[in-house]
């Protein structure tokens, strides 16, 4: 090498980089293209299409995984915001059940979990054929919390509806959705039906689906709901008899695992979702040490059985959490209308306990996410480590302390056995069930492919 390419190694290593385009290969036949001018909610380069990412000045990063397929997707820090890297991030596409997570966030706070209610025939008109059911029957009895188990766990859309009823109606919900993705400042994303399903006009964006889910885990209740791995589900009351219950799995196959597909270390939820329309999404949450970071990844190809999004994703976090002191951030996770730069939001009660309370271990039914501890220890720390604590820490993510799920078939007692967990994560804790998981193939909403019945119902990994 002569001296004067070795000189242009030597600087180019030590210069920040922006790279466009780098970590997406191309999918089989004609993909649609992103506009060529999108949202720059974040910053500008977020609005940019293709990859960005930007070495720190002297370091030298991770490359991307070089095999994305994903249309879209976003790596960033839950806490501090800050965008690590991207790939069309404001590319406004269909969500599919991930849209749920916007409804949680709009809906959860109004009914206390012991809340009651007779679901009736009404309350599920207008689900899209081949809708993926958790089980929900006419006349039947259930708690706002079964609900909640039925949409995040098995994504019901029967579920949802029962819910967007108690609220006052499909209407009204969809109404306050889009406001509250208005109030997050979620421009790309347009609610046409509370439960994701494909219909003319519905998008969002990699980047407006992270906000939802940085938004509903500031609530403890989302929180516990999307770390659940596996809970009881009421099955129909007969009558001279107890009503019996049956199992459900939760759908998202980095917390569960798969059949070639481990459960991703520290992973704490969040939303998965599949149509034929909107392809697989995901956006999920995960912690190595000191470190949250967030990942959304939509409409990859679809060529592994229904895991590549999940494939993808852990690829996504694998750098994430190897790069995230490496990279200046491409942009920024904006809080919501009103709230400042501080990012404070949730009830008083977990910004109380982000703000330096212990948490304790939390081994709630089937709840899942190992190694997932992001509060403060009290008294473990200096104030010099306190205040640098307060700076990462921009909205801080309370009491999903080492959260476990339990064996296979069992809605209570000890934690379950680890599994192994990826060996090329970086992390030290790992994750697992004591169980094989489900293996149902991942069928597409629009498929017309599901029914529910007395048992648990056929729901793969869709919508």
């Amino acid at each position: 090498m002569t001296a004067s390419a070795a000189a242009a190694v030597s600087l180019a290593l030590l210069a920040p980089v922006t790279f466009s385009g780098t970590a997406h290969a191309a999918s089989p036949g004609e993909d649609p293209k992103p506009p060529s001018r999108m949202s720059a909610v974040g910053g500008k380069l977020l609005g940019s299409p293709g990859t960005q990412m930007k070495a720190k000045h002297g370091q030298q990063p991770p490359e991307l995984p070089q095999d994305l397929t994903a249309r879209s997707w976003i790596v960033s820090d839950a806490e501090s915001g800050e965008v690590l890297a991207s790939h069309n991030a404001h590319w406004r596409l269909p969500p599919a059940s991930t849209m749920k997570m916007l409804f949680a966030d709009t809906v959860l706070p109004k009914f206390p979990k012991t809340k009651t209610h007779k679901a009736k025939s009404s309350d599920m008109e207008g689900m899209g054929e081949g809708s993926s059911l958790v089980g929900v029957k006419e006349g039947q009895t259930y708690s706002v919390r079964d609900l909640w188990r039925g949409v995040f766990l098995r994504s019901g859309n029967d579920a949802v509806h029962v819910l967007a009823a108690m609220n006052g109606g499909k209407d009204k919900t969809v109404r306050e959705m889009n406001r509250h993705a208005d109030k997050l400042r979620a421009d790309d994303t347009n609610v046409v039906s509370p439960d994701g399903y494909d219909k003319k006009g519905q998008v969002s964006s990699a980047y407006d689906l992270t906000l939802f889910a940085r938004s509903g885990m500031q609530k403890a209740d989302f929180r516990e709901y999307a770390s659940t791995a596996r809970a009881q589900f009421p099955g129909e009351k007969k009558k001279g008899k107890k009503r019996e219950t049956y199992e459900i799995q939760n759908t998202n196959r980095l917390l569960t695992g798969d059949f070639g597909l481990n459960p991703y270390p520290g992973i704490a939820g969040v939303k998965n979702g599949s149509t034929t329309n909107a392809g697989s999404t995901f956006t999920g949450v995960a912690q190595h040490g000191d470190r949250v970071l967030l990942v959304t990844c939509m409409h990859p190809d679809g060529g592994q059985g229904g895991l590549e999004v999940y494939k993808e994703t852990a690829k996504l976090f694998d750098w994430g959490f190897k790069a995230a002191d490496k990279v200046e951030p491409v942009g920024e996770l904006v809080a919501p209308a009103g709230t400042g730069e501080s990012g404070k939001s949730g009830d008083s009660s977990d910004r109380k306990k982000a703000a330096g309370h212990a948490t304790s271990g939390r081994g709630g039914e089937g709840s899942g996410g190992v190694g997932v501890a992001l509060g403060i220890t009290a008294g473990c720390l200096v104030l010099v480590a306190l205040v640098a604590y307060a700076v990462h820490r921009r909205w801080p993510i309370p009491d999903l302390a080492r959260l476990r799920r339990l064996p296979f078939g069992h809605g209570s007692g000890p934690a379950g056995t680890a599994a192994s967990s990826r060996s090329d994560s970086g992390s030290d804790s790992a994750s697992g069930s004591g169980s094989a998981p489900d293996s149902d193939p991942a069928p597409k909403e629009s498929a017309g492919s599901e029914a529910s019945g007395s048992g648990p119902a056929r729901v793969g990994d869709p919508d």
